[in-house]
């Protein structure tokens, strides 16, 4: 988990904005932004990883990704299962859903919430632009952006 005392978004928000609007997926800027890993971290890792920012290779953003999982065949560019990966494996198709910043286990909760809360309404609109003119079940939209549908 990040660290208790976590980055102000206040502070970064104007880099946080262009961070979320470019057309790539933003765990890893967004992982950057944040404060780093308490030494408490449930992984089992027998250095001191207190403040450090390197990605875990967890996979959780790779797992999430609604791009990857409309177009599986893109992961067979990769074994690996970082943020790096996930941005080659995705590049400028991304959905900017934010899904994947919402898997990470490094990215500061604040981070989270501002996302969840300012940016929510925005990829709701996205998706309802990309359905048209049906009525789009946004549930089933919202579910679709966040990788479970």
């Amino acid at each position: 988990m990040p660290l208790r005392i976590q980055t102000d978004v206040a502070s970064i928000e104007g880099i946080l904005v262009r961070v979320l609007n470019t057309k790539s997926p933003p765990v890893g800027r967004c992982r950057l932004l944040s404060s780093g890993f308490s030494p408490a971290h449930a992984l089992n890792i027998t250095e001191d990883i207190s403040g450090h920012k390197e990605c875990l290779g967890c996979g959780n953003c790779v797992d999430i990704c609604p791009v990857l999982l409309r177009e599986p065949s893109r992961r067979d560019m990769t074994e690996q299962r970082t943020s790096m990966a996930l941005e080659s494996m995705v590049g400028e198709d991304c959905d900017q859903c934010g899904a994947c910043v919402l898997a990470c286990p490094q990215v500061d909760t604040t981070i989270k919430y501002y996302l969840v809360n300012r940016r929510m309404v925005e990829v709701m609109s996205r998706l309802e632009q990309r359905v048209g003119d049906d009525e789009p079940d946004l549930d089933l939209l919202l579910e679709e952006a966040m990788g479970q549908g």
